[in-house]
């Protein structure tokens, strides 16, 4: 598996429209064949901070994800609701194994 996690700082009067772009995409984010997890998490002493934790079957899965319209929405509207640029660190699984991912 390919892990991606998206560190992500919102302006605080955006954090309820972020959280709902964001959902959004996770559903749709969900049935995409190359992606088995989609989560999105908020920090609980921060409310401006999320991460996302996406979890790729396959390292060219990303790019395949942010050619969907899901995510080419979720990217125009996000990004007029960044305090900062976004970041990311990519991970490979160790355990469990990839084929107890699903």
């Amino acid at each position: 598996m390919h892990v991606v996690h998206v560190f992500i700082h919102v302006k605080p009067e955006s954090v309820e429209a972020f959280r709902a772009a964001t959902i959004e995409n996770a559903r749709n984010s969900l049935r995409e064949a190359g992606i088995t997890r989609f989560d999105v998490i908020q920090q609980d002493d921060d409310p401006t901070r999320f991460v996302l934790v996406e979890v790729y079957r396959t390292p060219d899965d990303p790019a395949k994800h942010r050619e969907t319209p899901h995510y080419k929405a979720w990217q125009q509207a996000a990004g007029e609701m960044m305090a900062e640029p976004r970041t990311r660190v990519v991970y490979h699984n160790v355990f469990p194994d990839d084929a107890a991912w699903g």
